[in-house]
């Protein structure tokens, strides 16, 4: 194995000899094959190249990295080339201490996250002039299907099920929004706006501001129109003109939706980038996503929170109008970073002069006699070129310049925050042969009756940050109260928060994988090309797959693409009548939510009282929808974090009755070298790079969920209405606005398997497995363990119960969670999949000592919960009840009747190495009856 493999794997050899000794095992070998049920397990390793040192593997990577091209792409379509702050990439998006955090389930440690996704929730609704903002979605194209579906589920006439789109809006937006709305049967229309007239009933419209050829319209009399059907209208926006552009909301829309990646978040070929969504307080409840409100702690301390976590996907599960479960949060950090570090007067004189060299372009062109469009612009201009194309695409191409043909005789060109006078008179060469800058000329926008009058990003939180040395102490401030990898392990279940390696990292801010527009010409992308491909064909060998698709750009989303590709291959086998879906009790919320979106009927399959998929109610159910059965939605290991035994049977049941098993990679990392989803009967599984393959959560986001098929599913994976993927005639539309998804971030993933080969990356499913037991073994004794497999094994996880402790003693899982914050953890995953319980993953990159520490937590906590049950602490005035405990109990006046030094430093260890929560428990119910979810005045929290 690879040097690499040691300092990825947490334990060492002798510690690993004596966690096996500890379970009775004296070997992994041994372990492996007690865990892994036989009828499943790779009888060889897995065919892949030895690992790399973290030298050798940059070296490979940055000879691929120089087969791309960095041209001037001048090709707009949502995309723009941006300057990110070094500050900002240096302090958020190259530092563990933000991109390592987790999702904010547990807001008393994860304040500085929240403020930031707070400020990203102002900036969108200050400029985009509407009410309520989340706190980002995937991208732009899904914003915008997002937006067609809450307007679908809110309509007033139920009957009406036509979504109109206008054809100014960027084309891989309306290809993504006729994806989504085929299975939900809704009909989309593509017309002009100008000639709508109301004829037909829709429920709701979409138009883009400024349009894809960047001509801006006023769309006042227009969201009238279609207001008078009692519909909704949404309005694609550039967040940046904003700051130029009479805003959406002051126009009358419902919704506003876009990209925030010109906020200082480099293309990547595509993503990640942030996208947002604002709309009418009206639709808080139907808000797709994440949405941070704010609320106050038990000492009236005012305090962030996700708001409303009841509309959390995993609880509505079918009934859920949207399967989102994530978002962009790092890129929505940096986005809503760039708008503090900028403040209101930088962002509109970064506006102000992208429009002004825009203007100088249009009147070089005019006065060479090239028509362009009537209407006003920003940064994009249409050009009519007639005959004189490919003359100009010539001298563009000897410039390096990209420009967009919308036709064979008009030409797109769109400016962003990198163009400067030279790139200016560039472009003028190209079209004119000359180089000479006109004379300036006053703005068209001037007084017209849509330049922006309206105030915006008036919080001071955005006119104060503007000195490098102010910024980077509002950054590390925010970053020291969040729990992240750097400070401690984070054993949340299901949720795999592995070491996010720096020699991973370090490729996703080279120019030649950054700095790449997701449509340039592929001859600029080949060194992306060949990532792709051999990341792909790493993948297949990893899972037993004939086929691979990169697009999806979230776990939710892969389940979705997935879905998708299976009801395709129904229909063109002329069996559209398949329809239903069979989820087991214990599957993630998403599944069924994802099956809805993807037109299915859910039925549920019960588990038997050892947590596994009840195959007798299972062939029940297939027997009972032969006719109809499409799938079969299934986790493995199971949900419950145990290897089922009867894996393969469920597969042939459900294969017997003509459906297709998705399998839900959310547990591959308990897989990776000793079995594949492809061999035991899987047909599609999705794949979260961000758990098994080191792609790191960033605070809840960014994520990448490919998906991989068997040979029979190949032509049905997504196909890209721009760009030419390789997908044959039968693939489903796009799924994701850019053709490769979050293509930037995927280097990640490929110096993680490049690193680790093919022994590395079994030796970590080993040392996970081996850790988890190792906790279960240590807890047993103390905690009642819900389920094991078929030797008392279970698989990268253990969920503990903690339900009797509410008889007891009067202490809830939410009780022991709280504490944990106390000995220094992030708690485990609360009460899921099954309320009252904890679920812990430690990883294989966790250290003996680590795993430890957190058992001998857990350990003393189970001492607090029985003095409680006998008395000897009070049972509502106990460290339990009110943790986690702030510095201000340590320096307030202390009446309560336990140890000030037990409940705040409860170990060694805490007594040197603390870290604070920045708030005591917060009150969730208050901030949901209450809700606010802008920035707060600065009094309030000085106050």
């Amino acid at each position: 194995m690879s040097e690499f493999v040691a300092r990825h794997v947490g334990p060492r050899p002798a510690n690993i000899q004596a966690m096996l000794a500890a379970l009775g095992y004296d070997s992994l070998a041994d372990l492996m094959r007690a865990t892994v049920p036989e009828s499943i397990r790779l009888t060889q390793g897995l065919s892949l190249e030895a690992g790399l040192s973290e030298t050798e593997a940059l070296a490979k990577l940055r000879a691929i990295a120089n087969q791309n091209q960095v041209w001037r792409s001048y090709l707009g379509l949502g995309y723009a080339n941006t300057i990110t702050p070094p500050m900002i990439q240096r302090n958020v998006l190259e530092n563990p201490g933000w991109y390592t955090q987790y999702t904010p389930y547990q807001p008393e440690i994860s304040q500085g996250r929240l403020e930031a996704l707070l400020n990203y929730q102002t900036m969108v609704t200050d400029l985009t002039g509407l009410e309520i903002a989340n706190a980002s979605l995937l991208d732009e194209g899904t914003a915008a299907a997002e937006a067609m579906t809450l307007s679908f589920n809110v309509r007033k006439q139920k009957a009406v099920k036509t979504f109109w789109v206008s054809a100014d809006c960027h084309p891989q937006t309306i290809a993504v929004v006729q994806t989504r709305a085929l299975p939900l049967g809704i009909e989309v229309v593509v017309g002009d706006h100008r000639n709508f007239d109301g004829a037909t009933p829709v429920f709701g419209a979409l138009v883009s501001y400024p349009a894809t050829d960047g001509a801006v319209y006023d769309y006042t009399d227009f969201i009238e129109q279609v207001h008078a059907q009692r519909a909704l209208v949404t309005v694609a926006a550039d967040l940046l003109s904003l700051t130029l552009l009479k805003s959406p909301g002051e126009m009358g829309a419902d919704i506003a939706v876009g990209n925030t990646q010109r906020f200082g978040v480099p293309l990547g070929f595509g993503g990640p980038h942030a996208a947002y969504f604002a709309t009418l307080n009206q639709y808080a409840r139907k808000l797709p996503g994440r949405l941070v409100g704010v609320s106050k702690d038990q000492y009236d301390k005012p305090a962030l929170r996700l708001a409303l976590q009841t509309r959390e996907q995993h609880i509505r599960r079918d009934a859920a109008t949207s399967n989102i479960c994530t978002a962009q949060v790092l890129l929505a950090v940096i986005a809503g970073m760039y708008a503090v570090y900028h403040g209101p007067q930088g962002l509109q004189a970064i506006a102000t002069r992208i429009h002004q060299h825009t203007v100088t372009l249009a009147t070089a062109l005019q006065q060479s006699g090239f028509e362009l469009g009537t209407e006003p612009y920003f940064d994009t201009l249409r050009v009519h070129v007639g005959d004189r194309q490919a003359d100009i695409l010539t001298r563009a191409a000897s410039q390096h310049i990209n420009l967009r043909q919308l036709d064979a005789e008009t030409l797109v060109i769109a400016l962003d925050e990198t163009t400067t006078a030279a790139d200016v008179r560039d472009l003028i060469a190209v079209f004119t042969e000359q180089t000479t800058l006109p004379p300036a000329v006053v703005s068209p926008l001037v007084d017209h009756p849509l330049q922006r009058t309206s105030a915006f990003l008036t919080h001071p939180v955005f006119n104060t940050y503007h000195s490098e040395t102010e910024m980077l102490r509002y950054m590390h401030r925010l970053q020291s109260r969040d729990l992240s990898l750097t400070a401690a392990m984070i054993p949340l279940g299901s949720c795999t928060m592995k070491l996010n390696a720096t020699a991973e990292m370090v490729p996703i801010t080279w120019p030649e994988f950054g700095q790449i527009h997701p449509f340039a010409p592929l001859a600029q992308a080949q060194g992306y090309l060949q990532l792709f491909q051999q990341l792909e064909a790493w993948l297949c060998e990893i899972t037993g797959f004939s086929g691979i698709s990169l697009q999806p750009n979230a776990g939710a989303q892969g389940e979705y693409a997935g879905l998708l590709v299976i009801r395709e291959y129904h229909q063109q086998r002329g069996q559209s009548d398949r329809t239903v879906c069979l989820i087991p009790e214990s599957a993630h919320g998403t599944n069924p939510a994802s099956a809805v979106m993807a037109g299915m009927k859910v039925v549920g399959v019960k588990c038997d009282s050892q947590g596994n998929v009840d195959l007798v109610d299972l062939r029940t159910k297939a027997e009972k929808h032969s006719a109809q059965l499409a799938a079969l939605m299934v986790t493995y290991p199971s949900t419950h974090g145990v290897f089922e035994e009867g894996i393969r049977e469920i597969c042939d049941i459900v294969h017997t009755h003509g459906g297709q098993v998705y399998m839900d990679g959310a547990n591959m990392n308990a897989q990776v070298g000793l079995c594949r989803p492809a061999d035991f009967g899987a047909d599609v599984c999705h794949l979260n790079l961000h758990k098994t393959f080191c792609i790191p959560h960033g605070g809840g986001g960014p994520g990448v969920g490919p998906i991989g098929v068997q040979a029979h599913l190949v032509p049905y994976l997504p196909g890209h209405s721009l760009v030419e993927t390789g997908a044959g005639q039968q693939a489903i539309g796009a799924v994701t606005a850019a053709p490769w998804g979050s293509a930037s971030i995927l280097p990640i993933s490929w110096m993680y398997i490049a690193m680790m080969g093919a022994a590395g990356l079994q030796h970590a499913t080993e040392v996970a497995i081996l850790n988890a037991n190792y906790i279960a073994h240590r807890l047993a004794e103390h905690y009642d363990i819900l389920y094991t497999g078929k030797h008392g094994l279970i698989a990268h996880e253990c969920i503990i119960d903690l339900r009797p402790f509410r008889k007891s003693a009067g202490v809830t899982v939410e009780d022991v969670a709280k504490r944990l914050i106390d000995y220094g953890f992030h708690p485990p995953t609360m009460s899921w999949p099954v309320a009252g319980t904890l679920m812990i993953e430690p990883t294989e990159s966790e250290s003996q000592a680590e795993l430890d520490r957190f058992c001998d937590a857990m350990i003393a906590i189970r001492g607090e919960i029985e003095a409680i049950a006998t008395g000897q602490i009070d049972a509502e005035q106990n460290p339990l009840k009110l943790a986690p405990h702030t510095a201000e109990d340590l320096v307030a006046a202390w009446q309560r009747p336990y140890d000030r030094r037990q409940a705040i430093f409860p170990t060694r260890w805490t007594q040197e190495n603390k870290f604070w929560p920045a708030v005591n428990r917060i009150d969730q119910a208050y901030g949901d009856r209450n809700l606010m979810c802008a920035c707060l005045p600065m009094d309030a929290y000085r106050d």
